[in-house]
């Protein structure tokens, strides 16, 4: 999700001679892949959770990791009107564009927060000891400040310099 968004912007793409339109279309396939193995990752999880014979969504990360996932899928579905805004039917795709770059952003958001919530499971905490912990506390937080910040730089109106 992280590199797909960076994709679009001008300062930090690793593909920058590239027009906008293929960022957009290499953007919109990145972010297909999204779900796709996030839904493979819960349907893991599902099998091994009904295979060890424990219950569904009982924890704060299960629940957001789910609403995550459909937020997604919403995102997805918003991008390929503005991917395709003839075929969607969408008249102000200046206003769609807005639109879908803050609730990308409050979806990375929420991405963010379900990781650092998995952080607190009982199993990764048995796993993971000591300062190492704290540095897999901060290490999603970096992507989800330049990510922030591209977006705000890019979406909320420029202050006119004063002279």
């Amino acid at each position: 999700m992280t590199e797909a968004v960076l994709l679009l912007s001008p300062e930090t793409s690793p593909l920058c001679p590239l027009s906008r339109k293929t960022k957009t279309r290499l953007h919109w396939l990145l972010q297909l892949c999204v779900p796709i193995l996030a839904g493979t990752g819960i349907s893991f999880i599902v099998c091994s959770k009904n295979r060890s014979e424990q219950p569904h969504l009982t924890s704060w990360h299960s629940i957001l990791g789910l609403i995550t996932l459909i937020a997604t899928c919403c995102q997805a579905v918003c991008g390929f009107g503005l991917l395709c805004p003839r075929l969607a039917q969408v008249t102000a795709v200046s206003r769609l564009k807005l639109y879908h770059a803050t609730c990308g952003l409050l979806v990375y958001l929420l991405a963010t927060t379900t990781v650092l919530l998995g952080l607190y499971s009982n199993w990764f905490q048995a796993q993971i000891k000591g300062p190492a912990w704290y540095v897999c506390l901060f290490l999603p937080l970096y992507p989800a400040l330049v990510i922030m910040n591209q977006v705000l730089d890019i979406y909320l109106p420029k202050r006119k310099s004063q002279t």
